[in-house]
Order: C-alpha cells, then sequence, then structure tokens
C-alpha cells in the first residue's frame, strides 16, 4: 500500500472498548463517575493544602503539584472518550490527535518525575531531619518543580514532532480509547525507525532515571529506619512515606503491567483495558491514598467541610 502524505490525513478512528450498542451507557457512566471522583478528589486535595498554614511544607507543596498534574493527566483522555460516547461518534481530528498525544505525555513524565522529587523530599527529611527546612527551601522546591515542567515539555515538544514527520494511510482505525504514542507510530506507513529510537530512548532516560532515584533515595530512608532504636520511631518515620510509597508501587505497577501484558499478549485491545489502570484508576485513587493515610489532611478536609475537629 502506497503511503499518504500525513497532511492528507484530517481524522482518526478511536475504536474504545467495545463495539456493542448495549455496553456503552454502562461504559459511559462508569468513566464518568471515576472522572468526577478523580476531579473533585484531587480538587480537595490542593484546596485544603491551599487554605490550611499547616500544611504549607515542602511536602504538600509537591503533593499539591501532583494533584493539579493527576486532574490535567485524566482530563487528557476521558472527557473526549465521553463525548464520543455521548455523541455515538469514533472520530478525533488530526490535529486532535497530536495535541493529545503532546498533554498525554507531558503529564505522563511529569508525575514520574514529581513522585521522584517527592521521595528526595521524604529522604531529606528522615535522614537530615535537623537540615530539613535549609535544604528544602522554598526556592529548591520552585526550582525542582519548574525544572520538571520544562524537561517534560521539550520532551513531549520533541515526541510530538517526531510525529508529525510521520506518513499515514487512509482509513485509520486506532484500537484504543485515545491516541497512544505507541499504537499511533505502529500505525504510520513510513520508516518509523527513528521515531521508535527517540521514543524508548525518553522512555529509558525520563522514566528509568527518576525511578532509579526513587529506588536511590528509599535505600537511604530503609538503612536510615533501620538505626532508629525505638520502635515508635521507626513507626513514625515509616508512616510518613507510607503513603508515596503506595503511590508510586501503584504508579510504576500497572504502568509496567500495562507494558508487559500488551507485549506477551500482542493484544491492542488488552493493552487499551490495561492502560485504564495508570491513566484513570492511579490519579482517581492517589487522593484516597493520601488523604486516609495522612491526619494533617483529613484534618484540613474537615476543617473545609465543616465537620469539628476532634
Amino acid at each position: 500500500m502506497e503511503s499518504g502524505n500525513d497532511t492528507q490525513i484530517s481524522e482518526f478512528y478511536l475504536l474504545g472498548f467495545s463495539e456493542k450498542p448495549e455496553l456503552q451507557p454502562l461504559i459511559f457512566g462508569l468513566f464518568l463517575s471515576m472522572y468526577l471522583i478523580t476531579v473533585f478528589g484531587n480538587l480537595l486535595i490542593i484546596l485544603s493544602i491551599s487554605t490550611d498554614p499547616n500544611l504549607h511544607t515542602p511536602m504538600y507543596f509537591f503533593l499539591a503539584n501532583l494533584s493539579f498534574v493527576d486532574i490535567c493527566f485524566t482530563s487528557t483522555t476521558i472527557p473526549k472518550m465521553l463525548w464520543n460516547i455521548q455523541t455515538q461518534s469514533k472520530v478525533i481530528s488530526y490535529a486532535g490527535c497530536i495535541t493529545q498525544i503532546y498533554f498525554l505525555i507531558l503529564f505522563a513524565v511529569l508525575d514520574v518525575f514529581l513522585l521522584s522529587v517527592m521521595a528526595y523530599d521524604r529522604y531529606v527529611a528522615i535522614c537530615h531531619p535537623l537540615h530539613y527546612m535549609v535544604i528544602m527551601n522554598p526556592l529548591l522546591c520552585g526550582l525542582l518543580v519548574l525544572v520538571s515542567w520544562i524537561i517534560c515539555i521539550l520532551n513531549s515538544l520533541l515526541q510530538s514532532l517526531m510525529m508529525l514527520r510521520l506518513s499515514f494511510c487512509t482509513h485509520l482505525n486506532i484500537p484504543h480509547f485515545f491516541c497512544e504514542l505507541n499504537e499511533m507510530v505502529q500505525l504510520a506507513c513510513s520508516d518509523t525507525f527513528l521515531n521508535n529510537l527517540v521514543m524508548y530512548f525518553a522512555a529509558l532516560l525520563l522514566g528509568g532515571g527518576p525511578f532509579a532515584g526513587i529506588l536511590y533515595s528509599y535505600s537511604k530512608i530503609v538503612s536510615s529506619i533501620r538505626g532508629i532504636s525505638s520502635a515508635q520511631g521507626k513507626y513514625k518515620a515509616f508512616s510518613t512515606c507510607a503513603s508515596h510509597l503506595s503511590v508510586v508501587c501503584l504508579f510504576y505497577c500497572t504502568m509496567l503491567g500495562v507494558y508487559l501484558s500488551s507485549a506477551a499478549t500482542q493484544s491492542s485491545h488488552a493493552s487499551a483495558v490495561a492502560s485504564v489502570m495508570y491513566t484513570v484508576v492511579t490519579p482517581m485513587l492517589n487522593p484516597f491514598i493520601y488523604s486516609l493515610r495522612n491526619r494533617d489532611i483529613k484534618m484540613a478536609l474537615r476543617r473545609i467541610i465543616g465537620v469539628p475537629v476532634m
């Protein structure tokens, strides 16, 4: 088949999860519920942190940024999917697909960077408690977030520009509920060697690098906790990391599971279902993980909704 010029492609078709009409209301209701829970849950976290002076610390500053990114991450894919179900359409424009790829990569990698920054924050708090406020000063906190944004924006821009160089054949069906980068590259008619090289190199560098940083931080944290003599001291030190460690495990395990399952089954439909875990379920669960295991967050939330603080 001859490859067509990418300027001739005006739209793609998102096949979603099922072609059966009777399942569409169920899918719509399920994803609308998860999306609303994600948005409202993360907004409550941001509101509680911004309104409570006791939460104006580096740890909660990074958590507020993570909650904002999670809202944006989910909003990149779910509203379009819900709109397509409601209008009984599977169409997404070429420009819309490239835009979706740009923001999806941006917020996914930014999630990874923020989790690594939060791991460093916990490392400083536990391993260097006397110098914590000196090291984690407002300037450094702001700089860490700013640098994370700049790196992620540049990476996302590079990946999107690499997509623009590809040529596509006509009548393109995407076996997913959003424009996933790897799926799009596989659909291209032109040579994709350079795209694959850049994509995998970026995944190794920007995914593996922060993960290595998280592992290093927690190796130092565990070593420091083992040196604490009292059981109560060990529990207190570990409890400050429990929520973050839970989120890290959830995010990386679900993302790793997606790519391992897709590699094992070679099924795009299975990959689409599995990707729901890190694109929808993880951002939805993050507010619950942090609020249920964090006394300060729970107290701030009670003040917001008017429940007396015990």
